[in-house]
């Protein structure tokens, strides 16, 4: 059995950030048969308050030989099952920063519990009922949100919004099953099996699967983000664009070309998606070899982004310098971006000559705060257009839900096959019982070891 899997015992963790100078709490988190004695052991709660469930503790935290004191501090508990693992936990809720945290945890450690593994507390409460799969999912996915969409989409997972149409799609299958099984064991005594009835009742789960399968790439946007790359000559105004869509000053701006070294970056999100943005160095021959590792670094920017912003200086037009970047980021989704336009008159931008093959045009004069609207706008028509968008915004699957539905409806179409083919009924079962399995994975109704593993693994520590 792998680690991760090991669930036995009381486990303890730090379940807050830890960062020194930073964060006015710090939270300690124990689970398991031992959690409540252990607190009993290093917490004194002076007076008279009740140790019962569901009650915050007022006292301090000693060393149970030394009696000395490591923290002023808060005690929470709650008993099982009603709690997140449906376990006795309790908190300690400490003063924040690393020092106190990491010595309350390491007297939980003394006196009974052992480090908890990544995800381990989620786990338990999947294993004892508390959630399904696509429950703990949405909780890794909402601590990892990126944007108020990808929260929102999280909880939707969270609350069940998942789980129940999944559930649905699996019980529909299973009264299939069971009709066909009963012709099986009962010939005799039913009427015969209406083949068409059991086709349509197989096209409308799959058509269903079909509607969930097109989230995945709304899913992947919303965890993932969008990688976008300003790329362009030296002294376009790439930096400024950066600035100007960031509302900050992450890049240095002068009239020197060449300023910008290196790939600078900016986390921002337009449209509720996440979207990294790389400022990069200007690209152009040098000799120069500090300008000439920023260089190589643009390029291997562009060539990694999802989306490329081509900025080119209004002024100049369109250049044999600027044809040159276009051809090496030509094979990336592109937008062209005539930036500086307050520095020329309108005819001489209208004029502008490039590549008819470039359909994403925008214009800006980043320097006065000028067409950044209008910029994340056209980025949000290429991601609509290149990406499938779901019905029911709520939802969006990952690559694992969206790999078992996949299973699910390959085996829901080998039915389909099987039964054209007149194939014996004991056939039918086969493919069947493989779409019930692939929508059980799904809520961990049907799940391995190895799945577990892998889900939660990719957790923080504590949670």
């Amino acid at each position: 059995m792998s680690e991760v899997f090991a669930t036995t015992g009381t486990i303890a963790a730090i379940a807050t950030a830890v960062v020194p100078q930073q964060g006015s709490v710090g939270i300690v988190r124990v689970s398991g048969s031992q959690a409540i004695a252990i607190a009993q052991t290093i917490f004194h709660a002076p007076g008279r308050q009740a140790w019962e469930s569901h009650r915050i503790l007022y006292g301090y935290i000693r060393h149970p030989q030394t009696r000395e004191l490591v923290d002023e501090a808060l005690l929470l508990i709650m008993q099982a099952p009603r709690s997140y693992t449906r376990e006795d936990v309790v908190e300690f809720h400490c003063h924040g920063g690393i020092m106190a945290v990491q010595q309350v945890l390491q007297l939980c450690l003394e006196n009974g519990a052992r480090l908890a593994q990544p995800g381990e507390f989620t786990l338990r409460a999947f294993l004892n009922g508390r959630l399904d799969l696509t429950q703990a999912e949405g909780i890794a996915d909402l601590v990892g949100a990126r944007s108020p969409q990808a929260a929102q989409t999280a909880l939707a997972g969270l609350q069940g919004k998942l789980a129940h149409p999944i559930r649905q799609l699996r019980a529909n299958c299973l009264d299939i099953l069971a009709e066909i099984e009963a012709r099986i064991d009962f010939e005799e005594d039913l009427p015969p099996l209406d083949d068409k009835a059991i086709i349509s009742a197989i096209e409308n789960i799959a058509a269903e699967v079909t509607k969930l399968l097109a989230t995945k790439d709304k899913g992947e946007l919303l965890r993932t983000g969008l990688k976008v790359a300003i790329v362009g000559r030296p002294n376009v105004g790439k930096s400024s664009l950066l600035n100007a869509w960031s509302r900050s000053d992450r890049a240095i701006v002068t009239d020197l070309p060449g300023t910008t070294r290196d790939v600078v970056e900016s986390q921002l999100v337009v449209g509720g998606i996440p979207v990294q943005v790389l400022d990069t160095a200007g690209i152009r021959e040098t000799a120069d070899q500090v300008e000439k590792i920023g260089v190589e670094r643009s390029r291997r920017a562009a060539s990694a982004a999802d989306l490329v912003l081509l900025t080119i200086d209004a002024s100049t037009g369109w250049t044999d310098g600027d044809q040159e970047i276009y051809e090496q980021v030509q094979h990336r989704p592109l937008i062209l971006v005539i930036n500086k336009i307050d520095l020329v008159e309108t005819e001489l931008i209208t004029s502008c000559h490039y590549p008819n093959t470039i359909h994403q045009v925008v214009t800006t004069a980043a320097s006065q705060n000028q067409g950044i609207d209008a910029l994340e706008t056209a980025i949000l028509e290429i991601v609509q257009a290149g990406k499938a968008q779901a019905a029911d915004m709520d939802l969006a699957i990952n690559q694992r839900q969206a790999a078992a539905l996949t299973q699910a409806k390959i085996s829901l179409e080998q039915v389909k096959t099987t039964i054209a083919q007149q194939l014996p009924l004991d056939f039918w079962t086969i493919d069947l019982r493989g779409a019930i399995q692939s929508l059980g994975e799904i809520t961990g109704e049907e799940v391995t070891e190895s799945v577990l593993d892998r889900i939660f693994s990719r957790f923080c520590i504590g949670k």
